[in-house]
Protein backbone atom coordinates (compact mmCIF):
# COMPACT_ATOMS: atom_id res chain seq x y z
CA UNK A 1 0.00 0.00 0.00
CA UNK A 2 1.24 3.32 -1.00
CA UNK A 3 1.33 6.29 1.49
CA UNK A 4 -1.12 8.51 0.52
CA UNK A 5 0.01 12.13 -1.10
CA UNK A 6 -0.03 15.71 0.26
CA UNK A 7 -2.85 16.12 -1.71
CA UNK A 8 -5.07 13.59 -0.63
CA UNK A 9 -3.93 14.05 2.97
CA UNK A 10 -5.39 17.78 2.51
CA UNK A 11 -8.80 16.38 0.41
CA UNK A 12 -9.29 14.13 3.64
CA UNK A 13 -7.89 17.27 6.26
CA UNK A 14 -10.60 19.39 4.29
CA UNK A 15 -13.56 16.82 4.50
CA UNK A 16 -13.31 16.22 7.99
CA UNK A 17 -13.54 20.01 8.67
CA UNK A 18 -16.47 20.11 6.56
CA UNK A 19 -17.88 17.23 8.65
CA UNK A 20 -17.30 18.21 11.75
CA UNK A 21 -18.95 22.28 11.05
CA UNK A 22 -21.70 20.21 9.76
CA UNK A 23 -22.24 18.40 13.29
CA UNK A 24 -21.68 21.96 15.53
CA UNK A 25 -24.27 23.07 13.59
CA UNK A 26 -26.88 20.67 13.91
CA UNK A 27 -25.41 19.90 17.58
CA UNK A 28 -26.28 23.88 18.16
CA UNK A 29 -30.09 23.26 17.45
CA UNK A 30 -29.92 20.30 19.65
CA UNK A 31 -28.69 21.16 22.53
CA UNK A 32 -30.16 24.79 22.55
CA UNK A 33 -26.43 26.36 21.66
CA UNK A 34 -24.81 24.64 24.40
CA UNK A 35 -22.84 21.74 22.76
CA UNK A 36 -19.22 20.80 23.86
CA UNK A 37 -16.73 18.89 21.64
CA UNK A 38 -18.24 15.52 22.30
CA UNK A 39 -21.32 16.21 21.66
CA UNK A 40 -19.88 17.77 18.33
CA UNK A 41 -17.88 14.14 18.25
CA UNK A 42 -20.78 11.92 18.79
CA UNK A 43 -22.91 14.02 16.37
CA UNK A 44 -20.15 13.60 13.36
CA UNK A 45 -19.43 10.19 14.51
CA UNK A 46 -16.03 10.56 15.08
CA UNK A 47 -13.59 10.27 18.10
CA UNK A 48 -13.53 12.97 20.40
CA UNK A 49 -9.94 13.38 19.67
CA UNK A 50 -10.70 13.61 16.14
CA UNK A 51 -12.66 16.77 16.51
CA UNK A 52 -10.36 17.98 19.45
CA UNK A 53 -7.48 18.14 17.00
CA UNK A 54 -9.61 20.16 14.77
CA UNK A 55 -10.76 22.12 17.12
CA UNK A 56 -9.40 22.40 20.89
CA UNK A 57 -12.10 24.36 22.27
CA UNK A 58 -15.93 25.34 21.22
CA UNK A 59 -14.62 29.12 20.83
CA UNK A 60 -12.79 28.19 17.54
CA UNK A 61 -15.53 25.99 16.32
CA UNK A 62 -18.14 28.42 16.26
CA UNK A 63 -16.03 30.38 15.00
CA UNK A 64 -15.82 28.46 11.99
CA UNK A 65 -18.85 27.24 11.77
CA UNK A 66 -20.50 31.10 11.27
CA UNK A 67 -17.61 32.10 8.79
CA UNK A 68 -18.54 29.09 6.59
CA UNK A 69 -22.43 29.95 7.26
CA UNK A 70 -22.05 33.48 6.37
CA UNK A 71 -20.15 32.64 3.25
CA UNK A 72 -23.22 30.78 2.27
CA UNK A 73 -25.28 33.20 3.29
CA UNK A 74 -23.44 35.72 1.37
CA UNK A 75 -23.29 34.01 -2.00
CA UNK A 76 -26.79 33.26 -1.70
CA UNK A 77 -27.74 36.94 -1.12
CA UNK A 78 -25.11 37.85 -4.61
CA UNK A 79 -27.14 35.43 -6.75
CA UNK A 80 -29.85 36.63 -5.68
CA UNK A 81 -28.73 40.37 -6.84
CA UNK A 82 -27.29 38.68 -10.28
CA UNK A 83 -30.18 36.73 -11.50
CA UNK A 84 -33.19 39.02 -10.08
CA UNK A 85 -32.17 42.23 -12.66
CA UNK A 86 -33.86 46.27 -12.37
CA UNK A 87 -35.98 47.01 -9.16
CA UNK A 88 -37.29 44.24 -7.06
CA UNK A 89 -41.54 43.37 -7.12
CA UNK A 90 -43.19 40.94 -4.71
CA UNK A 91 -42.36 38.39 -6.97
CA UNK A 92 -38.74 38.92 -7.05
CA UNK A 93 -38.37 38.97 -2.90
CA UNK A 94 -40.70 35.85 -2.94
CA UNK A 95 -38.19 33.55 -4.86
CA UNK A 96 -35.79 35.02 -2.40
CA UNK A 97 -37.47 33.58 0.22
CA UNK A 98 -37.84 30.58 -1.18
CA UNK A 99 -34.30 30.41 -1.74
CA UNK A 100 -33.14 31.19 1.59
CA UNK A 101 -35.39 28.64 3.03
CA UNK A 102 -34.26 25.80 0.57
CA UNK A 103 -30.79 26.48 1.88
CA UNK A 104 -31.13 26.75 5.72
CA UNK A 105 -33.42 23.52 5.11
CA UNK A 106 -30.25 21.71 3.64
CA UNK A 107 -27.74 23.68 5.82
CA UNK A 108 -27.62 24.34 9.21
CA UNK A 109 -24.67 26.58 9.34
CA UNK A 110 -26.44 28.96 7.18
CA UNK A 111 -29.50 28.96 8.98
CA UNK A 112 -27.52 29.51 12.09
CA UNK A 113 -26.05 32.97 10.92
CA UNK A 114 -29.50 34.27 10.77
CA UNK A 115 -31.12 32.44 13.89
CA UNK A 116 -28.15 33.80 15.80
CA UNK A 117 -28.86 37.65 14.14
CA UNK A 118 -32.49 37.04 15.35
CA UNK A 119 -30.72 36.49 19.02
CA UNK A 120 -28.46 39.65 18.53
CA UNK A 121 -25.25 36.70 18.53
CA UNK A 122 -26.19 36.89 22.06
CA UNK A 123 -24.29 33.46 22.80
CA UNK A 124 -21.17 34.78 21.33
CA UNK A 125 -18.00 36.57 23.37
CA UNK A 126 -18.14 40.43 23.63
CA UNK A 127 -15.63 41.00 20.89
CA UNK A 128 -17.07 38.46 18.17
CA UNK A 129 -20.59 39.21 18.96
CA UNK A 130 -19.73 42.99 17.55
CA UNK A 131 -18.09 41.50 14.73
CA UNK A 132 -21.03 39.37 13.96
CA UNK A 133 -23.66 41.51 14.42
CA UNK A 134 -21.17 44.42 12.24
CA UNK A 135 -21.01 41.80 9.33
CA UNK A 136 -24.57 40.86 9.31
CA UNK A 137 -26.01 44.36 9.01
CA UNK A 138 -23.31 45.62 6.21
CA UNK A 139 -23.62 42.13 3.90
CA UNK A 140 -26.68 40.66 4.66
CA UNK A 141 -29.26 42.67 6.10
CA UNK A 142 -28.38 46.26 4.56
CA UNK A 143 -28.15 44.91 1.04
CA UNK A 144 -31.78 43.60 1.17
CA UNK A 145 -33.20 46.30 2.64
CA UNK A 146 -31.73 48.48 -0.02
CA UNK A 147 -32.54 46.32 -2.46
CA UNK A 148 -36.23 45.89 -1.00
CA UNK A 149 -36.40 49.29 -1.02
CA UNK A 150 -38.03 49.60 2.82
CA UNK A 151 -36.98 51.96 5.23
CA UNK A 152 -39.18 50.91 7.81
CA UNK A 153 -39.27 47.23 10.01
CA UNK A 154 -40.07 45.52 6.99
CA UNK A 155 -37.03 43.43 6.25
CA UNK A 156 -37.20 42.70 10.24
CA UNK A 157 -40.84 41.28 9.53
CA UNK A 158 -39.64 39.16 6.74
CA UNK A 159 -37.23 37.63 8.22
CA UNK A 160 -38.25 36.34 11.37
CA UNK A 161 -40.91 34.79 9.39
CA UNK A 162 -38.41 33.09 7.43
CA UNK A 163 -35.77 32.13 10.55
CA UNK A 164 -39.21 31.32 13.02
CA UNK A 165 -40.72 28.91 10.72
CA UNK A 166 -37.63 27.16 9.46
CA UNK A 167 -36.55 26.51 13.43
CA UNK A 168 -39.49 24.40 13.15
CA UNK A 169 -37.19 22.24 10.66
CA UNK A 170 -34.25 22.45 13.36
CA UNK A 171 -35.63 22.35 16.85
CA UNK A 172 -38.72 20.32 16.53
CA UNK A 173 -37.69 18.10 14.21
CA UNK A 174 -40.35 18.46 10.97
CA UNK A 175 -38.96 16.87 8.00
CA UNK A 176 -39.93 19.35 5.34
CA UNK A 177 -40.69 22.91 5.64
CA UNK A 178 -43.28 24.32 3.34
CA UNK A 179 -41.33 26.47 1.61
CA UNK A 180 -43.66 28.18 -0.61
CA UNK A 181 -46.13 29.02 2.29
CA UNK A 182 -43.38 29.97 4.73
CA UNK A 183 -42.39 32.47 1.58
CA UNK A 184 -45.26 33.78 1.18
CA UNK A 185 -46.38 34.34 5.10
CA UNK A 186 -43.07 36.15 4.67
CA UNK A 187 -43.35 38.24 1.46
CA UNK A 188 -46.85 39.66 3.70
CA UNK A 189 -44.71 40.86 6.27
CA UNK A 190 -42.77 42.69 4.04
CA UNK A 191 -46.36 43.75 1.52
CA UNK A 192 -48.44 44.29 4.74
CA UNK A 193 -50.99 42.68 2.89
CA UNK A 194 -53.46 40.60 5.07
Amino acid sequence: MCPRTKEQNELIRMQRIEQILDAAARAYFQTGGSFDIRDVAREAELGYGTVYHYYPNRHLLIEDVLGSGFERCEQALAEWVNIRGGSPDDRQLLTYGKALLRLWQSDARAYLVYKMASEHFSGLPEKDRHAAKRRFMERLYAPLQSITQREDDSVDHMLAVLVGCCGLHYYAGTSELNVDRIAQLAIQAITKEY
